[in-house]
């Protein structure tokens, strides 16, 4: 069955209802609370008939409207209705007790009231949100426009309305607006500071020191010797004398200090005002006047004390939250492994870290001398002497242009011993590009400086015993080209002895032997030559030569050892071939190395061993090719590595040299594996552009 619309809107206006109800009896006061606002209503009345000063006008400040609209603001919404509902018994009793006005009448001023509290409560929250501490310059402004600006229009309004309808005192609503609206206001100025301090900021707990209760002391006696005699009307009848300690108030106690000091002066006022001796009473010609400077004289006092409580609240939180960020920048800094000093930009020291004076055992404040700066004094006492004459030149040239400085240097620690650091430093300039501080670190690199220091030796001894294994494996085949000579010389001698000794002697037969000797021992002395220069730590010499000489001499090097294997050595080189810059040993030991390799691949080969070379060119690069047919390459990236071998004897460092050999002729080594098998290296030397023109 189809329900019909009626039921159904039944339901729908029933159920929020019905939550709206839980919502409000869940958020009920105490009733404790309820009575301490029910007695501050009452006696916020009570101020205002005694401040009623001008005949005919029912009141010249409302204060209930202050605690009123501090109430809702402090609140939630579902708990309004009964904080209205105890301020309309309050104004009703108020109404009783001090005005004398018709219920009636008594009702609808309170009506007005509430819908200003409402109204004030809910822009100022919802411009500011919640909680309103009054702590901000926009705070304060939104509570003083919304709050104390707009929402007493609604009271006013209502109000004059009220007393015109009723003919209260005779009171037109033309004449009546303009105070009531002012009065209003003035009352929230006053009093709302007041109770929100005291609701709210005084659960902080926030503890004065000694100087501070004595400050607040002294300040609070001149406060009421000021006030007594600029309200009265015998000594200073100039009001605004009291704005000095006011806003003395304002910014050495914010809103704590303020909501006093309007209190105080408050009082005071309805003091004076009652005794008759207020410079704000007259005669009843000019007391409408009079009442009115009064009310602006207390809406100006209360404005300016805010603004001036909020721009300090801000100032000082804008301050805390600089201290803060530069105590954490500060430790931060300090837990960093450097050390961080900062100068003004003639070099005069501004901040050196705790580090920095930690590692040279002195603060850097105590340098100075008679005669000298205190930058040459730092530098003088720190920096190793061999290089304190070049990070002074360096340092001033950086002072005098404003170029960054860095640096590697000896810095002397606190227990005199000296380390390796590494000093950065750079110009800090504002918007105008003018130079403002300098900034820099000083970071200890002793032990990466001895590392590479000792990398370096270890390299270079590698480099040695690299050579001499990579000889060692190359005696073999020199052993062998140096033979072949020495054996030719024995012969041939043996030769020329029988020609010498036969009978006649045959000299033209020993000649020709003498000569072969002679050949065979330049053969020998060449061979030994370069065996020498292998081992020879010189400096390296490279010369603008042909590379097939050179091709030349490492096949017949290898020429036996290829025999023994099994191994044919082929040969392309191209004709015509430009000269190219290089060391003649060092390439000679890239070939060989090489051309080993691709021997020692092919042992395991069942069928024809060949090795190819081909030299050409190729473009601005002499290149050379040495192919096998072995198993190929099985870690084509990790074989130029040092220590990387798949022989069971190698030490994993002759093609890293032989790349490195290549590399320093500003030449490049590779490899690749052929199609099927095998496996070709590829090395290129840049042509001699100079031999070439």
């Amino acid at each position: 069955m189809k329900a019909s619309p009626y039921i159904r809107g039944e339901a729908d206006w029933y159920a929020p209802t019905a939550a709206t109800m839980m919502c409000v009896w869940s958020h009920r006061p105490q009733l404790l609370h309820l009575a301490i606002f029910f007695s501050a209503y009452v006696l916020g009345c009570g101020f205002a008939e005694a401040l009623r000063i001008v005949p005919g006008i029912t009141v010249s400040i409302w204060p209930p409207g202050g605690v009123f609209i501090a109430t809702l603001i402090l609140t939630s919404p579902y708990s309004w209705p009964w904080w209205m509902l105890a301020g309309c018994l309050a104004e009703m009793f108020g109404q009783l007790v001090w005005f004398h006005s018709p219920l009636p009448a008594g009702f609808l001023i309170y009506v007005g009231n509430a819908l200003c509290a409402a109204v004030g409560a809910t822009l100022v929250n919802r411009i500011c949100g919640r909680p309103v501490w009054l702590e901000t310059l926009r705070e304060v402004l939104a509570f003083v426009v919304l709050g104390a600006g707009v929402a007493p229009l609604v009271s006013a309004t209502v109000g004059s309305a009220t007393l015109a309808w009723f003919g209260v005192s005779s009171q037109t609503f033309t004449a009546v607006w303009p105070l009531f609206w002012v009065g209003d206001a003035t009352g929230i100025l006053l009093v709302t500071p007041l109770a929100l301090v005291v609701i709210q900021q005084w659960r902080a707990k926030a503890q004065l020191s000694a100087a501070q209760w004595i400050e607040a002391g002294v300040l609070g006696l001149i406060f009421l010797g000021v006030a007594a005699l600029s309200l009265s009307n015998y000594y200073l009848p100039f009001a605004y004398i009291i704005m000095p300690p006011l806003l003395w108030a304002a910014v050495r106690f914010e809103f704590k200090g303020v909501a006093v000091a309007l209190t105080l002066l408050a009082l005071m006022t309805m003091a004076l005002t009652i005794s008759g001796d207020s410079q704000f009473v007259g005669d009843p010609e000019s007391q409408r006047q009079k009442q009115v400077m009064l009310q602006l004289f207390l809406v100006i006092s209360a404005f300016s004390a805010l603004i001036v409580a909020a721009i300090s609240r801000q100032h000082q939180q804008a301050v805390l939250t600089l201290r803060q960020s530069e105590r954490s920048l500060r430790e931060l800094l300090e837990t960093l492994p450097t050390h961080i000093w900062c100068t003004t930009p003639d070099g005069k020291p501004i901040y050196f870290s705790q580090q920095f004076r930690d590692f040279v055992g002195f603060n850097v404040e105590d340098k100075d001398a008679d005669g000298a700066s205190r930058p040459s004094n730092v530098l003088n006492a720190i920096i190793h002497p061999d290089d304190r004459d070049t990070v002074n030149a360096l340092f001033a040239h950086s002072l005098a242009t404003g170029e960054p400085y860095a640096r590697k240097h000896r810095l002397r620690r606190f227990d005199g011993q000296y380390r390796w650091v590494e000093t950065r430093a750079s110009a800090m300039r504002n918007s105008n590009g003018a130079l403002v501080q300098w900034n820099g670190v000083c970071l200890d690199i002793d032990d990466q400086m001895h590392a590479a220091d000792a990398l370096r030796r270890a390299s270079e001894k590698l480099a040695q015993a690299t050579q001499a294994a990579s000889l060692a494996e190359l005696s073999a085949s020199i052993a062998h080209e140096v033979n072949q000579p020495l054996a030719a010389i024995v012969a041939n001698s043996n030769a020329c002895q029988r020609w010498l000794d036969s009978d006649p002697p045959n000299l033209e037969r020993a000649q020709v032997t003498v000569r072969r000797i002679i050949r065979d021992v330049n053969a020998a002395a060449d061979v030994v030559s370069r065996i020498r220069a292998l081992f020879r730590q010189s400096v390296e010499t490279k010369t603008s030569a042909a590379l097939p000489s050179v091709i030349a001499e490492a096949r017949s090097l290898m020429a036996d050892e290829a025999a023994q294997r099994r191994v044919r050595i082929d040969a392309d080189v191209e004709n015509d071939l430009p000269r190219v810059t290089f060391d003649r040993i060092q390439i000679q030991q890239v070939l060989i190395n090489l051309l080993r390799n691709g021997i020692d691949a092919m042992e395991l080969i069942a069928g024809e061993r060949i090795l190819w070379m081909r030299v050409r060119r190729v473009g601005d690069v002499v290149q050379t090719e040495i192919s096998d047919c072995g198993r190929g390459i099985e870690f084509p990236d990790k074989i130029f590595e040092p220590f990387f071998t798949t022989k069971q004897s190698g030490m994993g460092m002759g093609l890293a040299i032989c790349r490195s050999i290549v590399e320093s002729h500003g030449g490049r080594l590779r490899a690749e594996n052929n199609k099927p098998h095998g496996a070709t290296f590829i090395f290129t030397l840049p042509v001699d552009e100079k031999a070439a023109s």
